[in-house]
């Protein structure tokens, strides 16, 4: 498990390495999903989150970062997601 403000700074760093800026990130408790992305440019992330593997966190954090530039889950979104997520399998965040 990381701790909220670590998580945080994992986020920004995500950001800025796939040229992507939210706005906010926040952390909270949530029921049905693990992050969302509003349209002002919030993103918003499970407590639950903080105690999964870096892979998923990972996974997590660049979909909802690419939500920011990609609203829906099309081509062009599916297809950064793996790029993302793929490339960097061996030097996972931690």
């Amino acid at each position: 498990m990381i701790t909220a403000e670590r998580f945080k700074k994992q986020v920004l760093e995500i950001a800025d390495e796939i040229g992507i800026e939210p706005r906010e990130v926040h952390v909270r408790k949530m029921t049905r999903k693990w992050g969302s992305c509003s349209t002002t440019g919030r993103l918003t992330f499970a407590t639950a989150l903080l105690e999964q593997c870096p892979a998923k966190r990972r996974e997590v954090i660049v979909h909802e970062l690419l939500h920011l530039r990609y609203p829906n889950h099309g081509r062009m979104f599916r297809l950064m997601l793996e790029r993302h997520t793929k490339e960097v399998a061996g030097s996972l965040i931690e």
